[in-house]
């Protein structure tokens, strides 16, 4: 999987289809807030500056639904990911139900404080009640679900959270492999994961050029993803000229 990663704010359908022809043959879309919580979080992050979808409460399913659409009905072959922030399952769960969204993603990645000090983004790996939230998406998705996690974030168990999702039926681990004070991938992570779940991994964090999304293949992940490479609406390199494994 070659994924166009999310960045709230910025990555909706009319972002997506400029990169699509790069060689992209997926986007997740997001990341969207869901619910009272995380719509007032956003708010607050939108007030000290940083991009961000901000939609009411009532009109999210539809927004998205129409931002799915948009896209396949240019690229009817692409797959479609939409990147959900949720306090609780529920959410994510009634946006699957959306007829061309192909995976619903689990944000377990933002590390605004807005969203931390509710227990969203990466504090979402710290909740007592992740496994059960993870099993609620799973069992009520109507689409194929992915876990976006922040890696190495202090008090948690990378490994353990890779299991955490593998045995709750996620379909994909989407890892920002990024390490502290490291300014590359954690690509010994990477391996680590790949070698001890069976999980499809896409790997993310560095990867702005050939050479990098080959090492991320390299060091076990089935995919990549890439963001803040692909922030000005295009790339300095085809991905088609990538063979995954």
């Amino acid at each position: 999987m070659k994924l166009l990663a999310p960045m709230a704010g910025i990555t909706n359908a009319e972002f997506a289809m400029k990169l699509i022809p790069y060689g992209f043959d997926a986007v997740s879309i997001g990341g969207y807030d869901t619910d009272s919580e995380t719509i007032n979080a956003g708010a607050q992050i939108i007030k000290r500056g940083r991009k961000e979808f901000h939609f009411p409460k009532d009109e999210i399913y539809n927004v998205i639904e129409n931002e799915v659409n948009t896209i396949k009905n240019n690229y009817p072959n692409i797959t479609v990911s939409a990147n959900l922030r949720a306090t609780s399952p529920e959410p994510i769960s009634e946006i699957s139900n959306i007829k061309n969204l192909d995976i619903v993603e689990i944000n377990c990645h933002c590390r605004q404080e807005e969203l931390t000090s509710i227990g969203c983004g990466q504090n979402m790996l710290k909740r007592p009640d992740l496994e059960d939230y993870i099993k609620e998406v799973v069992k009520n998705s109507k689409s194929e679900v992915s876990l976006k996690m922040r890696a190495n974030v202090e008090g948690v168990d990378n490994l353990e959270i890779a299991k955490l999702a593998e045995d709750s039926g996620v379909d994909y681990l989407h890892i920002d492999a990024m390490k502290k004070g490291v300014f590359d991938a954690d690509y010994d992570l990477i391996k680590k994961i790949a070698n001890e779940t069976n999980i499809f991994i896409i790997g993310n964090n560095s990867v702005n050029s050939i050479e990098n999304a080959q090492k991320m293949l390299e060091s076990g992940a089935n995919g990549f993803s890439i963001a803040r490479a692909a922030i000005k609406g295009k790339l300095d390199f085809n991905l088609n000229d990538i063979n995954l494994r």
